[in-house]
């Protein structure tokens, strides 16, 4: 009886143990690295998106480009790189932790193994779940460094020196919770936006993979070509939100009371073009950035799994 009850035992403990899963200490480590990846590749890019996004003296990226560089030489294409560059490591870190959460509720709703593949639309739900911890501290980052980006002044006329400068002044001019305006607006991108975005990563990978390396491993190749793909994926939806989140957070205080009043006032003056304003630079950067990104989380994933 004794050893029929250990042959019963076993298989159900294996799953358990198996490294078909990842750690969530890993995936916040490997979404951090990434992250720092992604803004080191990306900012120059993301810069000329942002000013785009809040100012109608552009008539395209080249121009936008032009200008920044004629205006602040190649220093000035940084601008505001050091506050999304500190915050990037807990927001992918987040973003990534959130990520395989979210795989692990729908493996516990649906009683699946770690070695258990998702379905579409599983990987979907964990997609969109990301964004939910990642909006708590994105979205004061993303407030600092569109502010810096687009040189706004303080009260007394001198830009902001920094992030930390920048912070302090919105806090002085609107109050502790004007750090977090857009937070619905950065909701409102980054949950269709991140569904895109993993969906894409994970279907594409795969059906490369399949193609090239097999099921045992990922060639770098295929992390790249399916990392840019899943960020543009991303920045096809997230771009007409993103607008308006940028909008909001550099406008002065008190102007608008909410992301609806920035579209209604849009939509009266601009029309609906003016919703993918900034599309030019957002898609240049996505992929580069993306495929960095990506490239980070899987080789430092390696890396540790090597080590523990």
């Amino acid at each position: 009886m004794s050893s029929t009850e250990v042959a019963v035992i076993i298989p159900e403990e294996k799953p358990k143990v198996t490294t078909g899963g990842t750690s969530g200490v890993k995936s916040f480590l490997s979404g951090g690295f990434g992250g720092m990846c992604l803004v080191a590749a990306g900012h120059p890019l993301d810069l000329l998106k942002v000013r785009m996004q809040t100012s109608t003296q552009y008539k395209s990226t080249i121009d936008c480009f032009r200008k920044t560089l004629a205006e602040n030489g190649i220093r000035g294409m940084y601008r505001g790189m050091a506050a999304p560059l500190i915050g990037a490591t807990p927001v992918f870190a987040i973003c990534f932790w959130g990520y395989d959460q979210g795989q692990k509720i729908m493996r516990h709703v649906y009683n699946l193994s770690p070695t258990d593949k998702l379905s579409t639309n599983q990987i979907l739900f964990a997609g969109g779940f990301s964004a939910i911890p990642t909006t708590a501290i994105m979205a004061p980052m993303e407030r600092i460094k569109c502010t810096l980006q687009v040189g706004a002044a303080n009260s007394t006329g001198v830009a902001y020196k920094g992030p930390a400068d920048a912070a302090m002044g919105i806090i002085r001019t609107g109050g502790f919770r004007s750090l977090f305006k857009g937070t619905c607006a950065t909701l409102l991108r980054d949950v269709p936006g991140s569904v895109a975005y993993f969906g894409a990563y994970e279907l594409i990978k795969k059906a490369l993979t399949s193609q090239s390396a097999g099921q045992g491993s990922i060639s770098p190749l295929a992390i790249v070509t399916a990392g840019g793909l899943a960020g543009m994926a991303n920045w096809s939806v997230a771009i007409p939100p993103d607008v308006l989140k940028s909008r909001l957070q550099t406008a002065p205080e008190g102007k608008y009371t909410g992301v609806r009043q920035v579209f209604i006032e849009m939509m009266r003056t601009e029309g609906p073009g003016a919703l993918f304003r900034g599309m030019g630079p957002a898609m240049l950067r996505a992929f580069p950035a993306n495929a960095a990104c990506f490239l980070g989380v899987e080789l430092s994933l390696q890396f540790m799994n090597k080590l523990w």
